[in-house]
């Protein structure tokens, strides 16, 4: 007879054990829930992506005409090829063209088929395979107010100046361009703003098949061109901790300042040391441009003008963009050269002069002017 006693249960014990096996199917069929899920979803996306990529209807005979805007991003170039049903996905075509590393699209009025793939597509415009040569051509320089190239619009077309700028202060208008273009915020429909588009309308040559488009067109076409140039730069704009808005104003700012590349950067550094300081930018192109006149000197009176615009009376950067920069302009504003520079005075050949502390900015200043005021003597006595 075995004196050995047969183990007590243990209910507690039984219980856990069985729990723990209830748990371990329910993350087994989770996991395999969660993996066929992944799998469907994976195969799902690639049936999606390689149709999204395929033509439209490869069966198509049909010319489709489109027009590609000078300076169209692949945004913008994707939503165009949507709307004409060329493609199924203009979001798409902008992550495939970014993933392939495409660039050099064309402008231009072009004849697709809904029978082309995407990369047949990317093909013909890269190749700029357009059906028709300018019929106008125009350039927009850097650093221009709106009204100049107002001006240089209406020179080139049979568009008056009235209407021109009629379509530019259309508040309708511009809260349509503000759904079009993500550079574009209400910040430009600030109280005090002189013009919305001031400082977007990207200076650069333009070409249209029509030697009279409409103002729209025109306006439209430069936006494109900035939205494009904002676009390459987004990171470096979030990075910088400013609005598009803030930034466009302080390129614009350089822009007026600077006739060289590297000064741009420079001087972009030291608007930088005095926002990171607190201190007023003090910069005589915004006193001209609250005045409303081209002026390379400004005046003590000057200065004192009440104006969101003037940086001598109020801190940080100021309501909106005082000119049109171009590309180099607006990259110096997300990328300052950081030196000791606080000050710097513009000479009117173009020279920069750089300092770091005031008296030394107050002597440039000194010296500079009162050149600059006899040559102004020398040039009326010569008359």
């Amino acid at each position: 007879m075995s004196d050995s006693k047969e183990k007590p249960r243990n209910p507690l014990l039984e219980e856990r054990v069985s729990q723990a096996k209830v748990v371990r199917k329910i993350v087994f069929f989770c996991v395999l829930f969660i993996v066929i899920l992944g799998g469907i979803l994976a195969i799902t996306g690639y049936n999606y992506i390689k149709n999204a990529l395929g033509p439209m209807d490869v069966e198509s005979e049909e010319l489709v005409e489109v027009t590609i805007p000078i300076g169209s991003s692949s945004s913008s170039i994707g939503k165009i090829l949507e709307e004409a049903d060329l493609i199924r996905n203009g979001t798409l075509f902008r992550y495939y063209v970014r993933y392939k590393n495409e660039s050099g699209f064309q402008a231009g009025d072009y004849a697709l088929s809904p029978s082309m793939t995407m990369d047949e597509m990317i093909i013909e415009l890269k190749e700029g395979r357009i059906l028709q040569e300018a019929e106008l051509i125009f350039t927009i320089s850097e650093g221009r107010w709106l009204e100049d190239v107002v001006t240089v619009i209406e020179k080139e077309t049979s568009h008056s100046e009235e209407d021109i700028m009629a379509i530019l202060t259309d508040q309708e208008y511009i809260e349509s361009l503000i759904e079009m273009y993500p550079m574009l915020s209400e910040e430009i429909l600030n109280e005090g703003i002189r013009y919305a588009l001031e400082g977007y309308l990207f200076p650069a040559r333009y070409d249209f098949i029509d030697a009279n488009p409409a103002i729209e067109v025109i306006i439209e076409s430069m936006l494109t061109r900035t939205q494009s140039i904002v676009d390459e730069l987004a990171s470096e704009i979030e990075e910088s901790g400013y609005t598009v808005h803030e930034i466009m104003t302080l390129a614009s700012i350089i822009e007026r300042e600077a006739q060289t590349s590297e000064d741009r950067y420079l001087i972009s550094g030291v608007l930088y040391n005095r926002l990171d300081r607190g201190m007023m930018l003090q910069v005589d192109p915004t006193v001209a441009y609250a005045l409303g006149e081209h002026r390379y000197m400004t005046t003590y009176e000057d200065l004192e003008i009440d104006s969101p615009y003037n940086t001598y009376r109020i801190v940080g950067i100021p309501i909106g963009p005082i000119a049109n920069p171009g590309k180099d302009a607006i990259q110096a504003a997300v990328r300052p050269q950081r030196e000791d520079y606080l000050f710097f005075y513009a000479r009117y050949n173009g020279e920069v002069i750089y300092n770091e502390t005031f008296e030394e900015h107050n002597r440039t200043l000194r010296m500079y002017r009162e050149e600059w005021v006899e040559g102004q003597k020398q040039e009326e006595a010569q008359e």
